[in-house]
């Protein structure tokens, strides 16, 4: 398995080199630091995999693994990266990406990615798998109608937290349904409860049963 290291840092490039010396029947035909040099590798010669982090240089986001897997359609992509964001996840893989791992992940996923990849499988890195499995929390709940308005001015995304604080949601549902990192929806709520004046779980959750919002 020809393979291309993509990343402007040259640490994480010889570190990855060190991990992928021990899986076999792999060699690493390249080392690019930005997308100008990913496109120069693959015009000179043909390969297998690019591990990709989606911060470099010249990396227009994900409408790149797009361009490569339109140009370069054998071309498998393992997305390296230290974005953790439930809605990336699902982003790069709509774009086309076989893999999307974590820098801050278990190196030995590394091994794990290229051996699901190489059997023609996809990988989700254990720490964002959340954002593709199917959700196992509450079901759907609907943000507030325009008839039930709280005295205190919230945002969109407050008023659909609030909406979903009667189901007993946790952080971590919060973020999964919405589709942002499990900081933010923790930042969300602590702003929610800030602006609302309010100091636990339990008195968040009394102000929206008090506001008309049903519970479940």
């Amino acid at each position: 398995m020809r393979t291309i290291i993509a990343d402007d840092h040259a640490i994480m490039r010889e570190g990855l080199k060190q991990l992928l010396s021990t899986v076999d029947e792999l060699i690493v035909s390249g080392e690019a630091a930005d997308a100008e040099a990913v496109h120069r590798l693959l015009n000179e010669g043909p390969a297998d995999l690019l591990i990709l982090d989606l911060g470099m240089p010249g990396v227009s986001g994900f409408q790149f693994i797009a361009h490569l897997r339109t140009a370069w359609p054998e071309l498998r992509v393992l997305v390296l990266t230290a974005n953790v964001e439930p809605r990336s996840v699902r982003a790069a893989f709509s774009a086309g990406a076989n893999g999307y791992l974590t820098k801050s992940g278990d190196p030995s996923e590394l091994v794990a990615a290229i051996d699901a990849i190489r059997k023609g499988h996809a990988y989700v890195a254990e720490e964002v798998r959340f954002a593709v499995d199917h959700h196992d929390g509450p079901s759907e709940i609907p943000e507030p109608s325009a008839a039930i308005v709280s005295p205190v001015t919230l945002t969109r995304r407050e008023r659909q937290i609030l909406a979903m604080i009667p189901h007993g949601v946790t952080n971590r549902d919060i973020a999964s349904r919405l589709g942002i990192s499990l900081l933010t929806a923790r930042k969300h709520r602590e702003n929610l409860m800030r602006k609302l004046d309010l100091h636990n779980g339990a008195e968040l959750t009394a102000y929206a049963v008090r506001l008309g919002l049903p519970a479940g």
